[in-house]
């Protein structure tokens, strides 16, 4: 008797735990009878290890601070998709379709058709979102390699100069082209009218250094604190000038670029510019010669951030036949765009001040409100 009682017992329990196995299962949604068994047989403490190994967490990408804005061509309409419907009456009304998020500051959409019909014009705008002080030039930087093949990025440095910067950016206007000029501080204190036509033009202008000092070499390999003051000043400067925002965009001279430094320059979110193609225009002065080495490098990098001067005269007199030639031989011009600009910082603000001797504080009048014409 006591057998077929514990028979009985046990055919209970058996139900019990089937009811229990279905009502768990409905509840959870659709559950193999497998999984639910073996929770049964030996419930989980937390994840299986084998789980977590299944699906292990997702890992942040890195960021990109490259961004496309603009682009010469517009984007087609894409067709829409059409979905079979039923013709029957729904009960339930439509919901409307949700708005779009609205970006704060749209970009452009496409970028205008150049007037000049045998203009080279630009192919790309990108934004640079300098957070962190990214770094760009295969020469010294690999991670961020945004151009397409047959794309130039064209770089200027050491301006603003009289004649030579101007005759830059003339070709570059003339063939609705865009470039990047990395201003010396103390050049752009002596002509700031220069800088003013250079961002008056539609170019991007930063900094490069206060007098164009090679900071891997003493004082300033010795005292990071004179060579924070050459960065700084430079940017001060450039900023003076331009008497409005300017990008932080940096480019060291001579394209020695100490560790630490850069790493400051990250505190400052200021990126670090090297380049893809040296021109070699400081040496070689000839407009013939400037271009072949251009052209030369291109052909065999096939795209490419470029290093010029806008200092040399030889440069300046190379650019029209320089940008001639890029367009024949089928090269796109891409501009870059900061995310935002550089902020100064007021010590270094007030000893670019201080390096103008004959400043008063008698000379803050507007120039009108000081001298009239009265008679010609």
């Amino acid at each position: 008797m006591r057998v077929v009682v514990m028979v009985i017992a046990a055919l209970v329990t058996l139900g019990l735990a089937a009811v229990g196995v279905v009502a768990a299962q409905k509840e959870a949604g659709p559950t193999s009878l497998l999984a639910l068994a073996t929770q049964m047989i030996s419930p989980a403490k937390g994840t299986p290890p084998a789980a977590v190994a299944a699906n292990p967490a997702p890992t942040a990408a890195p960021r990109n601070p490259v961004q496309q804005i603009s682009d010469a061509a517009p984007l087609r309409p894409t067709k829409p998709i059409v979905v079979a419907q039923n013709n029957q009456a729904s009960a339930l009304p439509t919901p409307a379709p949700a708005a779009a998020p609205q970006a704060a500051n749209p970009p452009p959409s496409a970028i205008p058709a150049c007037a000049n019909p045998s203009g080279l014009g630009v192919s790309r705008v990108v934004q640079i979102d300098t957070t962190g002080g990214p770094a760009f030039g295969s020469e010294h930087f690999k991670q961020y390699d945004f151009l397409r093949d047959k794309e130039v990025v064209l770089t200027f440095d050491d301006g603003p100069w009289p004649e030579n910067t101007a005759a830059v950016i003339k070709a570059l206007t003339d063939n609705c082209a865009k470039a990047t000029f990395f201003e010396i501080g103390e050049h752009a204190t002596w002509h700031p009218e220069i800088t003013k036509m250079v961002i008056a033009a539609g170019m991007t202008v930063g900094s490069h250094t206060w007098s164009h000092k090679d900071l891997a070499r003493n004082p300033y390999a010795k005292d990071i604190e004179q060579a924070k003051q050459e960065i700084e000043m430079g940017v001060s400067a450039v900023a003076q000038a331009a008497n409005g925002p300017i990008a932080p965009f940096f480019r060291f001279p001579d394209l020695q670029q100490p560790a630490d430094l850069i790493t400051y320059l990250g505190t400052r979110n200021i990126a670090t510019f090297s380049t893809d193609i040296d021109s070699f225009d400081f040496k070689i002065h000839k407009p013939d010669d400037v271009i072949k080495s251009v052209m030369t490098k291109l052909a065999k990098n096939g795209k490419g951030i470029v290093l010029m001067h806008d200092f040399q005269k030889g440069t300046g007199e190379a650019m029209p036949q320089l940008l001639a030639q890029l367009k024949a031989n089928g090269y796109k011009i891409v501009h870059m765009v900061p995310s935002g600009s550089v902020t100064t910082v007021a010590k270094y603000d007030d000893m670019v001040r201080a390096q103008n001797k004959f400043s008063s504080s008698n000379n803050t009048r507007p120039e009108s409100s000081v001298v009239k014409t009265i008679s010609e």
